[in-house]
């Protein structure tokens, strides 16, 4: 794991332990959120568009058996989902905002359920520019949120109507792949859902695209 956004993690996570820590714990998380995006927004300038459709660790167990694009479209539609219909209580950005016809994406969900082949070829269909506003949108959104959070917050845990509210949305395939998703959110409080999937699920894929860049581009 990158030893630098690692410790921020870290050092994020070890201030909003603490009262008195809350508000820079907050901006800490901010800042490597804002170091990780960065590192996504990379990608346009360094990639053509068929690299982000490349899976040239097809048959590898892994974050990095993926494609670029997936990841992207991975992280957001997960923190959207999170943020706002589990958090919030608000209507996904996703929908409001109409991203499913500005991405082309083929599915709604948040791609748990596909494998291999299936994952190229749903990066593949998807409209880039789309799939970066929207993931653009989906960041600054969740920025304000944690900005509002109060320490008390944290402990609040995910209730059985939280979850009764998700389902229905079929945002979260029923393949075995992915429906474990909606009970291990509602199994957490905030302060974990933090974790995963507003920072340390970010860097997880983020370092996995890195590799997968490496090697499309040292091929």
């Amino acid at each position: 794991m990158n030893k630098e956004w690692s410790e921020l993690n870290k050092k994020a996570q070890i201030q909003m332990k603490k009262e008195a820590d809350f508000y820079e714990g907050i901006q800490t998380l901010l800042q490597l959120r804002r170091e990780l995006f960065d590192e996504i927004c990379l990608f346009r300038t360094q990639l053509s568009r068929e690299h982000f459709n490349s899976i040239p660790f097809i048959n590898a167990e892994g974050y990095h058996s993926k494609t670029i694009a997936y990841s992207i479209w991975h992280i957001f539609r997960i923190e959207d989902i999170v943020a706002n219909t589990l958090i919030v209580g608000d209507k996904q950005i996703f929908f409001s905002d109409n991203y499913h016809h500005s991405i082309d994406s083929p599915i709604i969900t948040t791609g748990n359920e596909l494998v291999k082949q299936q994952i190229a070829d749903f990066s593949r269909a998807l409209n880039l520019d789309g799939l970066y506003r929207y993931a653009e949108t989906v960041k600054a959104c969740t920025d304000d949120m944690l900005k509002r959070l109060s320490y008390a917050d944290l402990k609040r845990k995910i209730t059985d109507s939280d979850k009764e509210r998700l389902k229905p949305l079929n945002v979260v395939s029923d393949d075995e792949k992915a429906c474990w998703l909606i009970d291990y959110w509602c199994g957490k409080d905030i302060r974990g859902l933090i974790q995963m999937p507003f920072s340390r699920h970010w860097i997880m894929h983020v370092e996995a695209s890195l590799r997968i860049k490496n090697k499309i581009l040292h091929h």
